[in-house]
C-alpha cells in the first residue's frame, strides 16, 4: 500500500474522529445534550457542521482512497488523493475558524469545491481504470 495514501486516509479518520471528540467536549461545557446551541454561529454548532459534513464525504473518500492505494495509485491519482484530503482539511478550518457560517469564506469554498472536483476525477478514475 503507497505510503502518501494511508498517510491521506488516516488523516481523514483522525479528522472525523476528533470532530467527534470535539462535539463531545463542547457539548459538556456548554450543557447541552443534544441539538444545536440556540445561537446560530456558536462553536458548538460550527464544529458540529464541521463533523457532519466530514462524516458525508470522508468516508466514500477512504474507499477510493484505499482502491488506488490497493491497486498501485499513477501520479493522476496520488495527486488527487493529497487534493482531497487538502480541501477537506480546508473545509473544516472554514466552518470553525470564521466567526459565522452564514457568510461565505475563501478556505470553505475551495475545501467544498475541491472536494467535490477532486473526488468526481477520482471517481472518473475508478471508470477508465487508469
Amino acid at each position: 500500500m503507497h505510503p502518501v495514501v494511508l498517510f491521506c486516509t488516516a488523516a481523514l479518520g483522525c479528522l472525523l474522529f476528533l470532530l467527534g471528540l470535539a462535539v463531545s467536549v463542547l457539548r459538556f461545557r456548554s450543557r447541552i445534550g443534544s441539538g444545536p446551541a440556540p445561537e446560530r454561529s456558536a462553536p458548538l454548532n460550527r464544529v458540529i457542521r464541521a463533523h457532519a459534513n466530514t462524516a458525508e464525504f470522508a468516508p466514500f473518500l477512504a474507499v477510493l482512497f484505499l482502491y488506488f492505494g490497493w491497486r498501485g495509485p499513477s501520479d493522476t491519482a496520488l495527486w488527487l488523493i493529497v487534493a482531497a484530503t487538502t480541501c477537506r482539511f480546508l473545509l473544516v478550518i472554514g466552518l470553525i475558524a470564521w466567526p459565522s457560517m452564514g457568510k461565505p469564506n475563501p478556505a470553505r469554498f475551495v475545501g467544498a469545491l475541491g472536494t467535490y472536483i477532486f473526488g468526481a476525477a477520482l471517481s472518473v478514475l475508478v471508470l477508465t481504470g487508469v
